[in-house]
């Protein structure tokens, strides 16, 4: 499954996850040994390969002809994809979707075979031992798709208010002929009930075309986090008949910054969330459908109305999960503390780029995103980051400009970054890492004031990207030690009111929803080789800071009062 709603009825896809595909391991004791797995997966779901790093081989027969198009959703973190023994293709992340084309297959029986690579090295930029875990495996899902001569590659649709009851739509589609000859087609865009055009193309032999249609619109339903109303639109590509479809949704709803404000729909919004990782001690990071609708309804009931994808693209599933429930997102390309040195890798403009450019290409339909992050704690501070900072933010703004950007940030007053983004946020954790003598409110109000002091932050919203305490589950000390679930109550309460009752702060992301495994390689003397700062522990059992957590944030409106 890839998608929570149908996107096409003309297109013939065949889903290949959900099914049973060979696994074979390259190196190790159990080298050369077949499994069979039900992919999405990753081997560290298998006892023998727990803690394995290497290659492995994944292999699925399929049936078909002409041409074919594959679509993979995710795969950890490094592929090779092979058809029929000819190499089809390379990519590298494990949290962005890609696709290839093979053309003119013949008729009958085909293989695929992808060999994943999940090593720590060099050439992996981004995918590095990392305070989470890197698995191996293919982790979301993955579809064939049988095209004609030619199909539909994208359907993005951007919105934005004019005037005082008007909508302007902009929809562009992306048409690739894999026809050797000219060939002429028309275009049919629909939602019903909204609007209906038609549009005549002409394609020269393996031509690509990208076609783009305004259209004003009144009397439509926002989309809100209380009311998150989604409309489909419909592009149908036909020559004498109907050959390709493609079908997206989208919502009605505007994000604009306004002085220290985030405006949803022309409303200052209040963000409450949750900074949360795909992880999970049944699936890795290849969770299904129910165990990701289960971590969103943990938010919901904590009282939460926004979660943030750290520190990478997430699954797609995800992303429809929220906009269907009314779930602001924060979602942000893949990168967590890098120094400069990473940052220097040969590899890492070109990798982070492709990542930008894939999640931002597949996923802004989304209603629910309403802010790109880039470059988790990275090196802000210096020179050459601030080089790398500037080149990944003008990539997205040429990539939409429909949100605002930002970066989770660890340097605070040494950042040198802060003009750039129209939103400020640092990860703060007084009364964890900080000083055991200052407390929550100080740290707060001390990073408060010298934002509204410094002439670059003064006038953009600031938001608290990560605050928290570790505990580890059941663990209770009556001197309500560190790691207790105690003192996880303790510094949680003090940090969430110091953020929460301050007019100068938009919000707060908790660190995190729930503990996640992290890398042996970096991190293997925090207990238990895992980040338990989690409200939850990775079974998703609360912790004692759960009532208190909810308690605080239910008592705080979605939406400040504001006459803006």
């Amino acid at each position: 499954m890839v998608r929570t709603f149908c996107t096409n009825q003309i297109r013939n896809t065949e889903e290949l996850s959900g099914s049973v595909w060979s696994f074979v391991p390259e190196s190790g004791e159990h080298a050369g040994t077949s499994y069979s797995v039900v992919v999405p997966t990753v081997w560290e779901n298998l006892p023998e390969f727990a803690s394995y790093r290497g290659r492995g081989c994944f292999r699925r027969k399929f049936y078909g002809e002409g041409n074919v198009r594959l679509v993979c959703k995710g795969i950890s973190h490094t592929a090779e994809i092979y058809l029929d023994g000819r190499l089809l293709g390379k990519h590298y992340n494990a949290y962005t979707p890609f696709s290839l084309l093979a053309r003119r297959i013949p008729s009958g029986e085909h293989e695929l075979k992808i060999i994943v690579d999940n090593r720590f090295s060099e050439n992996s930029a981004l995918h590095i031992p990392n305070d989470y875990m890197t698995y191996g495996g293919i982790n979301r899902g993955i579809v064939l798709e049988h095209l004609k001569k030619a199909y539909i590659e994208y359907l993005h649709v951007e919105v934005g208010k004019a005037g005082k009851n008007g909508w302007k739509v902009l929809l562009t589609t992306k048409i690739n002929g894999i026809s050797d000859s000219s060939e002429r087609y028309t275009l049919r865009l629909q939602a019903d009930p909204l609007f209906t055009d038609e549009i005549a193309i002409d394609l020269e032999a393996n031509e690509s075309r990208i076609v783009q249609k305004e259209i004003y619109l009144e009397n439509v339903s926002e989309w809100t986090p209380e009311n998150p109303v989604l409309y489909k639109v419909r592009a149908i590509l036909s020559d004498t008949e109907p050959m390709d479809d493609l079908i997206e949704r989208f919502g009605f709803r505007e994000i604009k910054v306004s002085g220290k404000y985030i405006l949803l729909n022309g409303r200052s919004i209040r963000i409450k969330g949750f900074n949360r990782h795909e992880d999970h001690p049944m699936f890795g990071c290849a969770m299904p459908l129910q165990a990701i609708e289960q971590d969103i309804q943990i938010a919901m009931d904590l009282g939460a109305n926004a979660i943030r994808t750290s520190h990478y693209p997430n699954d797609e599933l995800f992303l429809d999960l929220c906009d269907e429930q009314g779930i602001l997102v924060w979602e942000e390309s893949h990168a967590r503390g890098l120094k400069e040195y990473h940052m220097q890798n040969p590899y890492f403009q070109k990798q982070s780029e492709d990542c930008i450019r894939e999640m931002v290409m597949n996923h802004k339909n989304h209603p629910c995103i309403f802010v790109w992050g880039i470059l988790n704690e990275c090196a802000s501070e210096t020179l050459y980051g601030r080089d790398c900072y500037t080149k990944q933010y003008r990539q997205l703004e040429e990539l939409d400009r429909t949100r605002p950007r930002t970066s989770a940030s660890n340097k605070h007053k040494n950042d040198i970054c802060l003009d750039i983004p129209e939103i400020v946020s640092f990860n703060l954790y007084p009364e964890w890492y900080s000083d055991q003598n200052e407390t929550a409110v100080d740290c707060i109000q001390d990073m408060m004031q010298w934002i509204r002091n410094n002439p670059v932050t003064r006038n953009k919203p600031f938001i608290v990207s990560e605050i928290g305490a570790g505990a580890l589950y059941g663990y209770h000390t009556r001197t309500k030690d560190k790691w207790s679930e105690e003192y996880q109550c303790i510094a949680l309460e003090h940090q969430l009111r110091a953020v929460l009752e301050s007019a100068e702060c938009c919000g707060v992301f908790i660190w995190q929803l729930t503990d996640v495994r992290i890398s042996r390689e970096r991190f293997e003397n925090r207990p238990r080789t895992m980040n338990n700062k989690g409200i939850v522990d990775e079974y998703r059992r609360p912790k004692m800071s759960y009532e208190i957590v909810k308690d605080i944030f239910t008592s705080y409106d979605d939406y400040f009062e504001t006459n803006l």
